[in-house]
This record gives structure tokens, sequence and C-alpha cells, in this order.
């Protein structure tokens, strides 16, 4: 608990332990010494609530005057005018509690997001002349050394020079499995070095440090106001106002045209003051949007800002990229089928010696599933490599002739391949003009791509779609394996755009389109969406800079978690504006007609803020 709460605690107690004493006296002493009961209440009063008159006098001064502070000020002040001490020290002694309780949600709140603000690092290691000196992280440029000791927290982005070690992300993407980094590793800031001393390159000031722009996205989500927000804000400046105007009739307007009761009409019209304070809605629908910004943080799940938090509540359909996003991006051997008399071994061991020398993507997937298997391409064995750009490569190994490639390579040499029925790119293999097989590249599907479809569809998204510049077979075959009924393949990105526009006119008006792509190649399609998802975006810095929703792990199952943290949010702000203003409405029709006393009003007031205080703290639960 923070020094102000405990001091408001303080002030609560004190007030309460006056107002007891007074209520004593006034049961023994009343008639006898009414200035003293009067005193004691008085004093009561003054210790729980002299803040909210100084606010109220203060506010006026600065032409502020329609706030809650004034209104309790005028109620409770009007309540011992009238003679109604009890009320008037009970009433301003409840609302101060509503205000501690108010006041302990929001710092609860809060704390989510001060846990992630604990990712900014405190100081850098910075290798400088032989020795290690410790500096600000803004002091280091890009191209120094630094060294992070086990238990510290990484300061900026950078590349492993030496060491490995164990690396605890769970402040940035909510994962409690620590990632192994070793050396050539790019590794970002905000992680919690775990095992041993490594040695950084820095590759990023500290201002564009995933850690830093983290941060600043953090810091701004609570400058977007939903819809919901910016009504309840519309609402109380409207509604404040008129309030006081009615309650300065009802005390007024009766006893003119009855002639009399001045004391009734009043002590009803303060009742119809207390009740009418807005902080209940004022307070508790920024509080539920705050809470679900915090519980989809701790899920490591950014989301800029309760406009977007709100409107992912009504997506309808959700737009997906593939590669990078339902797949992991990186290619691997998924089949090998060798012709008769070839073992599997052989045919493998041939294709990486034979792209040994190649950097494509697919020579490097050939190369790792050869060492995955532990042993290594002996290149003594290998002479006259030559590739050919968009065919393949010809080689010499141990004196004959290799030739790995696609089918076009193999016919321009006259060599008959087998046919290859499976999806993904084929590569064949021929030694001295003879086919020996062929092995099939493929993307992997990420684990949970297909769970985080069905769980899409689970909650009620009415179409989830692909948009690929992928050869169709290949996209069609992801689609089928992890539930997507739409493709749309072999698409440019100019492509990509005139799809999504086409996808737009066909959601209905209150609906919302979202798209999720890996945030490097898809901002064009990430802006035109109602809502932009980007995947893996640690650190990603076109994630984080592209999209409205960045997803810190590459997890597609987080995608429905993020749509559920929205929709439980907004469900929370409807409850408390239904039951808010239901409840004041009634107590206030109730005060009019003299049936709600003040402590009703009290109980219309206090108790419903309370309540939706409390209820709005279920948004913290990610």
């Amino acid at each position: 608990m923070t020094k102000k709460l405990k001091k408001r605690l303080y002030r609560i107690l004190g007030g309460m332990a006056l107002f007891a004493a007074a209520m004593a006296l006034r049961q023994f002493f009343g008639e006898a010494h009414p200035n003293v009961v009067l005193a004691a209440f008085l004093a009561s009063f003054l210790v729980s609530g002299g803040d909210v008159v100084k606010k109220a006098v203060m506010n006026i001064v600065k032409g502020q005057v329609f706030d809650e502070n004034f209104l309790m000020t005028i109620a409770t002040t009007g309540a011992f005018l009238v003679g109604e001490y009890p009320e008037g020290a009970a009433v301003m002694l409840f609302y101060q509690v509503g205000e501690w309780f108010q006041a302990y949600a929001v710092n609860q709140s809060r704390r989510s997001i001060r846990e992630l603000m604990d990712i900014r690092p405190d100081y850098a290691n910075v290798v400088r002349g032989g020795e290690i000196v410790t500096v600000e992280p803004e002091a280091v440029v890009p191209g120094e050394v630094i060294v992070v000791k086990p238990g510290e927290r990484i300061p900026l982005d950078g590349v492993i020079e030496k060491g490995a070690t164990a690396l605890d992300t769970m402040a940035l993407t909510g994962e409690s499995m620590p990632r192994e980094a070793d050396v050539g590793d790019t590794v970002i800031s905000g992680c919690v070095n775990q095992s041993a001393v490594i040695e950084l390159r820095v590759t990023k000031e500290f201002g564009e440090s995933t850690v830093s722009r983290i941060l600043e996205l953090v810091e701004n989500a609570g400058s977007r106001k939903s819809e919901s927000e910016n009504f309840i804000s519309r609402f109380a400046r409207c509604y404040t106002p008129i309030v006081v105007a009615l309650a300065a009739v009802l005390a007024v307007l009766p006893p003119l045209v009855l002639g009399g009761g001045w004391n009734i009409w009043i002590y009803r019209a303060l009742s119809f003051l207390v009740v009418s304070c807005p902080c209940a809605l004022v307070i508790s629908i920024p509080l539920s949007f705050f809470g679900g910004l915090g519980g989809a943080s701790r899920s490591g799940i950014l989301i800029k800002g309760s406009n977007y938090l709100e409107a992912l509540a009504k997506t309808e359909i959700v737009v997906m990229d593939k590669t990078g996003t339902l797949t992991k991006g990186n290619f691997v051997v998924k089949e090998i089928v060798p012709a008769d008399g070839v073992t599997a071994e052989t045919l493998l061991e041939l294709a990486a010696c034979a792209e040994s020398g190649s950097n494509h993507p697919i020579s490097r997937s050939l190369r790792q599933a050869y060492e995955a298997s532990g042993r290594a391409i002996d290149t003594g064995r290998i002479a006259q490599v030559e590739e050919t750009a968009g065919f393949g490569v010809r080689a010499v190994i141990d004196g004959k002739k290799i030739l790995a490639g696609n089918r076009r390579h193999m016919e321009q040499n006259g060599i008959v391949c087998m046919e290859a029925a499976a999806v993904g790119t084929v590569v064949y293999l021929a030694c001295d003009e003879r086919c020996l097989g062929y092995l099939v590249i493929g993307d992997e599907v990420k684990p949970d791509a297909a769970n985080a479809v069905s769980e899409l569809f689970a909650s009620r998204v009415r179409d989830v779609v692909m948009l690929t510049g992928d050869r169709r077979e290949t996209a069609e075959a992801v689609a089928a394996e992890i539930g997507i009924r739409h493709v749309c393949a072999e698409l440019l990105p100019g492509d990509k755009v005139a799809r999504m526009e086409a996808l737009m006119a066909e959601k209905s008006d209150g609906g919302k389109l979202v798209f999720v792509g890996d945030g490097m190649n898809d901002a064009p399609v990430l802006a035109r969406s109602d809502i932009g998802i980007a995947m893996g975006g640690l650190g990603s810095d076109a994630a984080i800079e592209a999209a409205d929703v960045v997803i810190m792990t590459d997890e597609p199952s987080k995608i429905a978690g993020a749509i559920a943290i929205s929709r439980r949010t907004l469900a929370i702000v409807r409850q408390n504006i239904v039951f808010a203003i239901g409840v004041k409405v009634l107590i206030l029709l109730l005060a009019a007609c003299g049936m709600a006393s003040m402590w009703a009003a009290v109980f219309g007031d206090v108790g419903v803020a309370v309540i939706a205080i409390l209820n709005a703290m279920r948004a913290l639960k990610a």
C-alpha cells in the first residue's frame, strides 16, 4: 500500500472514531449539550472530509465548479445547516471510504503496468579502454561491447559475441520458460540474463531499443480513449450542472408553491445531490479499460490504446498472413524420397554436400538437416561447384557428377525425374545422369496454429481468411492442416491491399476486420485494416511501429486471447454503466419524492461506486 493510501486510510479511521464518539455524545448528552454534539460531528466531518472541502473551494476559484467535490461539499454542508449532523458527517465519511476503494483499485490496476515498466534497465556495464565501466544505458553507442552478468537485465539490443546463457523474457512475453541464447544470436533489451556472463555488441542506441519502444507504447496507451470513455466524459460534463440545477429547483420551487416546509425540501434536494455524483461511471469505466490493457500486457499482448481494446471486441473477420504468422518462416526438410537402391541417408548427404556453398534458404535447410544427424560436411570431397540461379547446382563429389535442383534443372540435363506428389519445394538429386530421388522442403506450421484458428471460430468470429504470396498448392495445404477455409494465394503486395479492400466491403457496419501479419512486410495491409495485429513483436521494430496490437511471442493462439480480453472488458464496462445509471435514477426519483433518506443516497453514490470499481478490477484478470 502506498503512503498516500495509508494517509487517507488513517484519516478515515480517525473520522470513524470521532463519528462514533459523536454518536455516543448525542445519545447521552444531546439535549443537555447540543453545541458539544455539533462540535463532535463537525470534527468528524473535517477530519474525514476537510480535503474535499478544500479541493471544492480551490476548483471554484479556478472556475471548475461542477465536480464531485463541489457536490459533496454542498450536500454535507447543507445537512449541517438544516440540523442533520449525523447525515452530514456520515455522508462525507462514506464518500471518503468510496474514494479510498477507488484509489486502491487504481493502484492495483497500475501494478501490472508498473511491473512491465520494471523492464527499464538502470545501468550498462560497457567495455572501454580494456576496463568495465558502469554508465547510463543512454550513454552507450552502437558498436560498443557491454557485459551482462547473471541476474542482470539486458540494457540494450545487441548480438552475443561471447558466452551462452538462458534469457528470462517473461516480463516481455508472459512466457515462463527461458530462451537459450548463444554466440551470434540477437538479444533484446528488457530480458534478464539467467545463467552465465555474456558480452554483447550493441546494435541500437537506447532510444531505438526494444525496451524503449515498448515503454513508450505502454505509456501512451492511456492517451487513446475508447468511445465509451469519451461518451462518459461528455456525459459527466453535461450531467453534473443539470442535476445541480434540478436540486436547486427541488429545494426552492415546492416550498414556494406549497407554502413552507423548507427544511424538508432542502433535505430532499441535498439527498438528490449526494446520489447524483457520477463518480461510479467516471472512475469505473476508464479503470475497466486500464485493467484490460494491464491484463493483456501481462500475457505478452501490447494494445496501443483502449480504443483498439474496444474495437477488438467487435472483430468479425480475421485475415492472416501465412509465412511468419501461421508458419515459422524457416525451411526444413519435411520428406526424403529415395529411388530404388538408394538410402535416405545417402540422398540427404549428397544434397547437403552439393548445396554446401550456397546461401539460399533451401540450401541452408538441407545442410541443417544433415548436421542435425550429428555429422559434418567434408568439404574435401567436393569439387567444381557451380550454381545456376533459379534452377540448382552442379557439383563433383567423390569424382561423380551430382545435380541438385528443381525439375527444370533436371530436364535441361536430360534426366527423367520421379513424380513428386508432396506439397512443398522439391529438390531432385541426380548422379551421373541417373535420378537418385528427391527431398521435399517446406515451411513448418506453428504448433498452436490449428488451435488458434479453432479458438477464433469458437469466439464467434465469422470468417478467417489467409492471404499469402506463396504458391496456391502450398497455401491450400497449410490452410487445410489448420482449418482455414478461405485462401487467397500467389498475391503480390499490391494484390493483398486490393483483396483487403474487398473483404472490408463484406463485413457488417458495426463489425471490424483484423489483419494479422509478421510486421515486417505487411505495413500497407496492417494500415488498411480496422485493427492491425503484429505477430512476434519481440525485437521487431516494424511490428511495434505498424500495428495497433503487438503480440510479443510467435503464438497465433494469443489472437483469440486478445479478443477474449477485449470482450470481457467491454462486458464489464456495460455492466457498470447499466448498474450505476439504473440505481442512481431509481434513488434520484425516490429522493425527489421524499421516499429515500440521505442514507439511501449514500448507497446510491458510494455503494454503487465501490461495487462498480470492484467489478472493474475483474478486468485485470487476463
